[in-house]
């Protein structure tokens, strides 16, 4: 079967993408153009996700960012605090303290140094396993990261409505949980559509005044302990009372501490926003080391910051607030600091407290959608696992706000019922970090031990969260298997587009294509045996006879080697080998039919005159071919080959002619 011979007069070659994909000012004020702007052509010099460059800003205001997630933790966890270990709340909060700047910064240290570029964990694991097995292990991890992530986002949004709603100045008519934390969501939404430095500056502001009103409270409640002695040593005979003697005490928070291990939650999105920090001048894409320091930075000055801020609200709220109102339905539960702002300052200071705390929980959903944006785009659309328009920016937040919307509705904006999916996502990313650091340390046996002790820390409360919450195991495997279906659903539709995103040909083989002119290039797809001049000679005279070519018509064999098929882009370069009298073109490609048909495409643009390509029929089930080419990157290489060219150029005058016999 042939395609017919097209005349052998020159095609005009096809425009080349324009070199600098940044759309011009007022080039595309449409819809479509506002809502994919951003999304720049894929080309070599975009890098493995083709991700435009994002702003960036001065460290401590990304911390700020990313703090609007951590130090929101603050408006909770005294009470959660409270509600797991009682009066030994200060001993507990110590030991995650402990756990903060002696495990988690310098495990987060080590990622941010292995992984400039925001991709965290998951690029360090994805390096130490090959092919599907990698592509599987990022798509496990970017499960619970989608479950940190988007549960982030509509906990801290409906911890804000609940805060709404526990203020006495509220009207009563605001009493919809599930409509007002909708709202919220929408209006962080918005600020993303807007882009980043929105985000940024919105973050800064909320930042501020929460860290100076909570400064305020916490220095009023030391105060407050300090000038009646009498409460610390209550509190001391309290605690010998329940628990005899220190090292009991001590095993206790040992005990208890992955119950309070939310307070750990701002490490991964620290991470996840290393793209928006600025280094030095002289920094590379290949080494950011100005940005890998000043990331460090922020990861420690936020580490400290919550370490001082947890330990002083967990000893005021432990010793100054009544038991019974933390509870669920008194008025410190879930709001332990605010109600210490009211009891000292009244009403009008404590509302003020409560407009920043709503503000910073509604805005913590923030850092986690930067996270987002950061992470699909990176992973998703190169490995053919997303559209590829979910390489812009605005569709992703559109997509993001819909699913929570959704994760909202189900849960109706309980903040109880989310909190064991959310611990679930941050401590699994926080796990696989660790093992990440640990495996590449593993060639000192000083380090290997050290950051496996550390491993071991958070194995031990991943562990416990499951036993404890299995429901966020649950809710974290839906969003692995929706990841996963939804991907491999994506990859299989995006197979037949031109895959390769340059082509390049030696000297040699340059050579070999100008010698056939003025003919069309003529080729042979070639699967090599033993590659000997007997073979070429063989495969030579079948070709002519099955496709009735003349003798003196110059003929190039195209050998293309199977690579790494779980690559969905990549890049060829083709070699020119003599073998005896024939010319053969060999390249390397992770899916054959996409590398054959970009090659004829070059060939085509290179010498003005469309080329042929021969394929031999392809025996078998074709079902079974169709598997092995989603699979593997080869099949039935001749139809798919076609195919590739049929969507890559609308004009079958201009196509490559593909020849089976």
């Amino acid at each position: 079967m042939s395609e017919p011979e097209p005349p052998s007069s020159p095609i005009p070659p096809r425009p080349e993408p324009p070199s600098d994909p940044e759309p011009l000012p007022g080039e595309d004020k449409s819809f479509s153009g506002w809502l994919m702007e951003g999304l720049h052509a894929r080309s070599p010099s975009s890098g493995r996700s083709g991700v435009h460059h994002l702003h960036q800003y001065p460290w401590w205001k990304v911390m700020c960012l990313t703090g609007v997630d951590y130090f929101s933790t603050l408006g909770y966890q005294p009470g959660i605090a409270f509600l797991a270990a009682g009066a030994l709340a200060p001993l507990a909060t110590a030991i995650l303290v402990l756990v903060t700047l002696f495990v988690a910064l310098p495990i987060y240290s080590q990622v941010a140094q292995k992984s400039p570029h925001g991709q965290g964990s998951i690029l360090m694991l994805e390096e130490l396993l090959p092919r599907w097995r990698g592509k599987g292990a990022v798509l496990l991890l970017l499960g619970f990261a989608f479950t940190d992530f988007i549960i982030t986002i509509t906990l801290s949004a409906a911890d804000a409505t609940a805060h709404i709603l526990e203020n006495p100045f509220v009207p009563q008519g605001f009493h919809h949980p599930v409509l007002v934390t909708l709202l919220l969501l929408s209006f962080l939404g918005a600020i993303f559509l807007r882009g980043f430095r929105e985000a940024i500056g919105v973050a800064v502001a909320i930042v501020a005044v929460y860290l100076a009103l909570n400064a305020v409270v916490l220095v009023a409640g030391l105060h407050e302990v300090f000038a009646h002695p009498e409460v610390l040593a209550g509190w001391r005979a309290a605690l010998f009372a329940q628990h005899g003697s220190p090292w009991a005490m001590l095993g206790l928070g040992l005990l208890l501490f992955p119950k309070l291990a939310l307070g750990l939650s701002g490490f991964e999105t620290g991470v996840a926003v290393m793209p928006l920090v600025r280094g030095d001048p002289g920094d590379t894409e290949d080494a950011p080391r100005g940005r890998i320091r000043n990331t460090r930075k922020l990861l420690a000055t936020a580490a400290v910051i919550m370490s001082v801020a947890l330990l002083a609200s967990s000893v005021v709220t432990t010793l100054l607030i009544p038991a019974h109102e933390f509870e669920k339905g008194g008025g410190a539960n879930g709001r332990a600091l605010a109600y210490l702002a009211h009891r000292f300052f009244g009403d009008a200071f404590g509302t003020a407290y409560d407009l920043s705390t709503i503000a910073i929980l509604w805005f913590a959903g923030a850092s986690a959608m930067a996270g987002l944006l950061n992470l699909v785009p990176r992973y998703l659309p190169p490995y053919g696992m997303a559209p590829d328009w979910a390489r812009a920016t605005r569709p992703l937040v559109l997509v993001f706000t819909f699913v929570c919307f959704v994760v909202t509705i189900l849960f109706e904006a309980d903040v109880d019922a989310q909190g064991g999916a959310y611990a679930t996502g941050v401590l699994a990313l926080m796990l696989s970090a660790s093992v990440a650091v640990t495996i590449a340390h593993w060639g000192s046996r000083g380090r290997r031990a050290l950051y496996g002790a550390m491993t071991a820390v958070f194995a031990y409360t991943f562990v416990d969260n499951v036993i404890e919450r299995p429901e966020g195991l649950k809710i974290a495997s839906f969003f692995i298997v929706a990841i996963v279906v939804a991907s491999l659903t994506s990859r299989a539709i995006r197979s037949t587009e031109l895959r390769i995103l340059d082509v390049r040909l030696t000297a040699k083989a340059r050579a070999f294509v100008a010698e056939a002119a003025p003919h069309p290039v003529r080729i042979i797809a070639h699967r090599p045996d033993k590659r000997t001049i007997e073979e070429y000679d063989r495969k030579e005279r079948q070709a002519r006879e099955d496709h009735s070519l003349d003798d003196g018509e110059p003929l190039v064999f195209l050998e293309v080697t199977q690579g790494d098929a779980s690559e969905f882009e990549g890049e060829i370069e083709v070699r020119g080998v003599r073998v005896g009298r024939h010319r053969v073109l060999r390249c390397q490609s992770p899916a054959i039919p996409n590398a054959i048909a970009a090659l004829l495409l070059h060939v085509r643009d290179q010498t003005g005159l469309i080329p042929h390509a021969y394929f031999g029929w392809t025996e078998g089930n074709p079902i079974t071919y169709v598997l092995r080419y989603l699979a593997f990157g080869e099949g039935d290489t001749a139809p798919v080959t076609r195919e590739v060219l049929r969507k890559a150029i609308a004009n079958p005058l201009e196509r490559p002619r593909i020849h089976v016999g």
